[in-house]
């Protein structure tokens, strides 16, 4: 299972009320650290937010400005660079609910239906990417049959027959 995945953030108000009052994912814990961190003592706070699976995705925010320029947040602006959470239909269902009463719409926020799964994309505070993934219930059954042909599939791509083979669509 994840254990973390980390990010930097600019406001640690404004990514608690995000993720905890809009996503609905629960702050378990917040660190204060002083570390000897890459040659110098580091000042930040870490913040946790619970994952159904008992993982987390956490959120560093520097005291010095110089910490911060160094090591703040330097999201690339590409929905191709994000965070996909694998989340039941209710919970989907409630995050949505939450974006639109808090005010979020496209671009901020969009759907997007795969066919093997259908997926909520919003962009948080910090500009991170977040996909929030509802499986298709007849994926599961293709799953064995998709490992199975990983290699071969991959091999076809980029031999240059670039054939969808996305049979939900």
């Amino acid at each position: 299972r994840l254990h973390h995945t980390a990010y930097v953030t600019r406001d640690l108000e404004a990514t608690r009320r995000f993720y905890e009052d809009i996503i609905g994912m629960p702050l378990i814990a917040t660190w204060c650290e002083v570390d000897e961190l890459f040659g110098a003592e580091r000042t930040y706070c870490h913040l946790f937010f619970g994952l159904a699976d008992g993982g987390a995705l956490a959120f560093f925010k520097f005291a010095s400005p110089a910490d911060e320029e160094q090591f703040g947040p330097k999201m690339p602006s590409s929905p191709f660079h994000h965070i996909a959470l694998n989340v039941d239909g209710e919970t989907q269902k409630g995050i949505e609910q939450r974006l639109a009463a808090a005010g979020y719409k496209e671009p901020q926020t969009f759907v997007l239906e795969h066919g093997y799964c259908r997926s909520v994309y919003v962009t948080d505070p910090n500009d991170l990417i977040l996909e929030f993934t509802l499986d298709n219930p007849e994926a599961a059954k293709d799953a064995m049959e998709r490992q199975k042909n990983a290699r071969s599939e991959l091999k076809r791509w980029m031999a240059g027959d670039h054939t969808s083979n996305n049979t939900f669509r």
